[in-house]
């Protein structure tokens, strides 16, 4: 027999638990577990008057962004809708089924307020982060590093040549303008123009990756731990090469200075290989570079390459495979020269006379008159990343960096952070930071919840 839902007077009384509704392997149970914002408001109290109307907790505020970024909302409209439906996201915001849910609008304005004032998105994270360390996520001996390009809010049609770019400063200026400008003003040494500019959000980077279409586009620079792939600093740059290195030195001095962290060893690619960057892991951190060397000395038209040439610490010399010397100076001056070029690289030259009459000549330099080797003034540094790259080590390390690009496509997949929202380096800095506080969170939560499932089961209240 067919049944029929019988409709019923409405009950006058409700009696409704929301926690009784929450699944307990919900992922935001996990998440509420080891989210601790206590201390958040100590944070933000002096951006707040003593009188006048109370506003919005602003620990609700960051539990819904929360919601927002692990869960890929990119809209905060649909976000406030989103919480205004989902029981789940409800319990997680500690809201009532009567309490109103705030305007997406109060977002940005506490956005590019007091949660930019006080680096309160900084604060929350690094909240987090000091969980994964209590709860021994954190090993602390090697850090991963890594850079990934994101594309910026700005149409590919809105760019012009970065030396036709110009604004009318007599009409309001939108906040990424106004900031990209202060920057400018702001700059020790005066910056060459770049190839174009977007006029929306002059501060993102045209680039490109093979064999795809140009863009303007971010790069948000990741180190994570490599016991569990935790992130301890997210920074954000141009997408650009110089810029990423220097987001990584960034992120190292600051996780060493607030976080009391330093490794043993930095795993990363060719890109943070170059020879200043070894020269500052090795001489002044004291950090084990496990990266490739940036080098161009090998050939690949069957002449020498440098590696068959020996070194001479003592004499300051290389030797050829002739028997013949290669010297920096070949004359003594008045006054002393150290030979070092703009490139901090000093050339190192053979005799012509030495190599006219060589029988190597032609597996040497057969289109010049004599033979050249440049030595970087950072060689030392370069050595011990080459010989660490011969180690077993090394080799491990090199499977431990594939977590990074793990946590990136997780980033653009799950979280769906494929573009930005937000324009200029502040809102790229701000979405790049929410993102790593959720899938820190995410982390403890599927790592650390079945651990917590399995004692409650042993232990019932």
């Amino acid at each position: 027999m067919m049944g029929r839902q019988e409709v019923a007077q409405a009950p006058l009384f409700y009696s409704f638990n929301l926690d009784s509704h929450i699944p307990p392997s919900h992922l935001l149970r996990g998440i509420d577990r080891f989210l601790d914002l206590s201390e958040l408001h100590q944070h933000l109290a002096p951006h707040y008057s003593n009188t006048g109307r109370p506003s919005i907790d602003p620990a609700l505020l960051i539990r819904m962004l929360i919601v927002g970024y692990c869960f890929g909302i990119r809209s905060e409209r649909r976000l406030c809708e989103e919480v205004h439906l989902n029981l789940a996201y409800r319990w997680f915001c500690r809201l009532s089924l009567e309490d109103p849910i705030p305007d997406h609008s109060t977002f940005s304005k506490n956005r590019h307020g007091r949660f930019r004032d006080n680096d309160t998105l900084r604060f929350v994270f690094e909240q987090v982060l000091a969980r994964c360390l209590s709860e021994g996520l954190v090993g602390g001996e090697g850090f991963a590093t890594d850079a990934s390009v994101i594309n910026a809010d700005a149409s590919r049609q809105r760019g012009v040549p970065g030396a036709q770019a110009h604004w009318d400063k007599t009409t309001p200026l939108t906040r990424p303008v106004r900031e990209y400008l202060d920057a400018l003003d702001a700059a020790e040494e005066e910056r060459a123009a770049p190839k174009k500019v977007s006029l929306t959000d002059p501060a993102s980077q045209w680039t490109a990756e093979p064999g795809g279409p140009a863009f303007f586009a971010y790069s948000t620079n990741y180190l994570i731990d490599t016991k569990a792939g935790v992130i301890v600093d997210v920074e954000a740059s141009p997408a650009h090469r110089t810029a990423e290195v220097h987001a990584t030195r960034t992120m190292l001095e600051r996780t060493e200075a607030r976080m009391s962290m330093k490794p043993e060893r930095l795993i990363g690619d060719t890109a943070y290989g170059s020879a200043t960057m070894l020269e500052w892991l090795v001489e002044q951190k004291g950090i084990e570079p496990h990266v490739p060397v940036w080098d161009k000395s090998e050939r690949s038209d069957g002449t020498f390459s440098r590696t068959e040439f020996t070194w001479s610490e003592q004499d300051n010399t290389y030797g050829c495979p002739g028997g013949k010397v290669l010297r920096s100076n070949r004359r003594a001056f008045k006054v002393p020269r150290t030979g070092v070029n703009k490139a901090d690289t000093i050339i190192y030259r053979a005799s012509e006379h030495d190599c006219r009459g060589c029988s190597l000549k032609e597996r040497c330099c057969p289109n010049t008159p004599m033979r050249k080797i440049t030595r970087s003034i950072h060689e030392h540094a370069r050595e011990v990343a080459r010989k660490i790259a011969t180690t077993p080590q090394y080799l491990r390390s090199r499977c431990e960096r594939k977590k990074v690009e793990m946590l990136f496509a997780h980033l653009k997949r799950i979280l769906r952070l494929d573009r930005l929202r937000l324009r200029g380096l502040h809102g790229a800095h701000d979405e790049f930071l929410m993102a790593a506080i959720a899938q820190n969170l995410r982390r403890m939560a599927k790592r650390l919840m079945p651990t917590v499932q399995e004692s409650a089961k042993g232990h019932p209240a």
